[in-house]
């Protein structure tokens, strides 16, 4: 997994997480990744755990590797950590065939897929209370 900081203009800063050869079509984690964006990540975390797909775990692994580097490389507060991006790629599809009746071949497409989380430090915001003019 590679993980990699990025600064933003206006110091909104990100932990970019990117987790290859995961053994899933992409068309299997866009949901799930979909489902993710936007919430904190310890309640993310959490929602993986409970979830009954067999692939939460690699994603599980690779949103866990970017809050460690977060936390331990860039000094960031974890509770101020949200996932504020996550989608995966095409990778290799390795190719086998299951043989037939009177002598064919059926092929068996396995796909492999990148993925990549970006996690956003949220900023507080100072409310300023006053008349409206």
């Amino acid at each position: 997994m590679k993980n990699k900081l990025k600064k933003m203009d206006n110091n909104l800063k990100e932990v970019r997480s990117i987790n290859k050869n995961i053994r899933s079509s992409v068309r299997k984690l866009n949901p799930i990744l979909k489902s993710l964006v936007g919430k904190k990540v310890e309640i993310a975390i959490r929602n993986l755990s409970f979830s009954e797909k067999r692939i939460t775990k690699d994603i599980k692994k690779t949103i866990s590797s970017a809050v460690a580097n977060a936390e331990n490389n860039f000094q960031y507060d974890i509770d101020k950590l949200f996932i504020k991006e996550a989608y995966c790629g095409k990778q290799v599809i390795m190719k086998r065939f299951r043989a037939r009746a009177k002598g064919r071949a059926a092929p068996i497409l396995k796909p492999y897929s990148n993925l990549t989380i970006i996690l956003s430090e949220k900023q507080n915001k100072e409310v300023k209370h006053g008349p409206k003019s």
